[in-house]
């Protein structure tokens, strides 16, 4: 697991697999987690390093339902955790899902976890919304189209956007079953805005970006959703892949 700096507020730590982003926001003597890493040996460590680092932690969000954004409560099994009201019914209309597949990826994977995940107390968040922290706030802003559920969580003093499984650069965008392109293209759209003055983007999957890069990437996943066409730096056998499965879905 990588963990990197991005401001005084802000650190990023990114999963070995999948290039999952996990990222501690602070304020004060407030702090949220947002997403998580994946394997037992990083979420065992993680607790020490934001601890090491100086980083609270109030509670727990995950910008989506998607098991592998969930794993908080394996390394915080105390702290709440925080979604959106799409997210929060897409649990409660799936009661055990992301347990269920988690369990199937470790089995697949040959993961051995000391405990089972238990999501504990789920708390649903409006959004558009904000989430107090210390003497700032956190903006909530929908983001579904990959899934149909999902937030970016914007923090404006550090100018830093949270932004889920969107503007990845390793990543084509990725329609899941219950996905849409339609909303993928508006979340995009809503996006925008933000992008433009942030100093930096943490996607779901990929190293953090820099503003710039990041509207760059946007601009690519645009015209990949409009037109079908493949970034020129994400056209690996696996994008390919998802590619077609998102041809036949759309």
């Amino acid at each position: 697991m990588r963990v990197v700096s991005l401001h005084a507020d802000v650190l990023v730590a990114t999963s070995r697999v999948y290039q999952t982003t996990c990222t501690a926001i602070r304020s004060g003597e407030e702090g949220f987690v947002v997403d998580s890493p994946i394997y037992p040996d990083e979420l065992e460590v993680l607790p020490a390093v934001l601890e090491q680092a100086g980083f609270p932690v109030s509670g727990l969000l995950a910008t989506h339902g998607d098991w592998d954004h969930m794993l908080g409560r394996l390394a915080f099994p105390r702290a709440a955790l925080g979604v959106a009201e799409t997210t929060a019914a897409l649990l409660t209309g799936d009661p055990g899902g992301v347990q269920r597949k988690l369990r199937e990826w470790d089995e697949e994977h040959y993961v051995a976890r000391p405990a089972p995940l238990s999501l504990g107390q789920v708390q649903a968040l409006p959004t558009p919304g904000h989430v107090e922290l210390g003497e700032h706030e956190l903006e909530l802003h929908p983001a579904d189209g990959h899934t149909a559920d999902g937030m970016a969580v914007w923090a404006p003093w550090a100018g830093v956007l949270v932004c889920g499984d969107y503007l990845s650069p390793v990543e084509i965008p990725m329609l899941s079953p219950s996905g849409s392109r339609d909303a993928y293209l508006a979340t995009l759209e809503r996006l925008r805005p933000l992008v433009e003055h942030a100093q930096w983007v943490i996607p779901g999957h990929g190293a953090p970006t820099e503003g710039t890069r990041a509207l760059a990437i946007l601009e690519e996943d645009v015209r990949y959703l409009s037109d079908w066409e493949l970034p020129a730096t994400r056209r690996t056998a696996a994008q390919r892949a998802i590619d077609a499965d998102n041809r036949s879905r759309a």
